[in-house]
């Protein structure tokens, strides 16, 4: 899979489910003398624009790092801040995506969430639910590792049931993630240079491509997601298999 380097790159040939760790608010505030709050603030707003460009590029499927199961080890008064921001989010935002096809889920545990955030989480995908446009997830509470051995409890709950039989595989084990039933991912996106996981979509990730930016996530928009479906569409995805060779000519 290869692209011109520079230029619009072609929604054809693009990724159809981006996922992006959102990364860089604390620093962007810290460089202009801000509190952390006011970077997250910006953040809410670049999410908007990203959710906005992704159709341009053939994106089906965006799937955004809101909140980690880690992220509760924050300084009460930033964890106070980001459910805010979720509020202030779903307030602002909710009737437009609703309009524009696009389907809200949220990905991770439920349990633990304040009341009020929880019914927000409800009611966002619910007034959604009948939109096929756009999918839009939001992993909110969620870490990759607790995601899969959630799973794993759930196919225990099936077998003790009598819902299931046989071993755990694969196909078993999915059908428990917060994922299931969404589209494969194709490229996983990180913002501020960073370059590791964070225990985000540790099973999907399998055979997704990683693309590295150096840009915070307060700047991000249309131009730096061009960029990363550009990189995307440079590599060459074998998904565990080799290259194959074109057939020399012969006479």
């Amino acid at each position: 899979m290869t692209a011109p380097t520079g230029g619009a790159p072609t929604p054809e040939a693009g990724p159809r489910h981006v996922a992006l760790i959102m990364d860089g608010n604390g620093r962007w505030a810290q460089a202009r003398g801000l509190p952390r709050a006011m970077g997250h603030r910006e953040g809410v707003q670049a999410l908007k624009r990203t959710v906005q460009a992704a159709p341009d590029f053939g994106i089906e499927c965006l799937t955004v790092f809101g909140f980690s199961t880690e992220n509760w080890r924050r300084p009460a008064e930033e964890v106070s801040d980001l459910m805010g921001l979720v509020r202030s989010y779903v307030a602002s935002d909710l009737n437009r995506l609703e309009k524009n096809g696009v389907r809200v889920r949220v990905l991770g545990r439920r349990t633990g969430l304040p009341a009020d955030i929880a019914a927000i989480i409800e009611r966002a995908e619910r007034s959604t639910a009948h939109n096929t446009r756009f999918l839009l997830q939001v992993a909110f509470n969620y870490g990759g590792r607790a995601d899969i051995v959630d799973a794993a409890q759930a196919y225990v709950d099936r077998l003790l049931a009598g819902q299931a039989s046989g071993p755990l595989d694969e196909a078993s084990l999915g059908l428990g993630l917060s994922t299931e039933g969404g589209p494969p991912v194709d490229l996983i996106v990180r913002t501020s240079g960073e370059q590791r996981l964070s225990n985000f979509l540790l099973w999907e990730a399998a055979y997704a491509e990683l693309v590295y930016q150096n840009v915070l996530w307060p700047d991000y928009g249309h131009e730096a997601l061009a960029d990363a479906v550009r990189q995307y569409q440079q590599r060459d995805r074998r998904f565990g298999a080799i290259a194959v060779e074109p057939a020399l000519a012969t006479g």
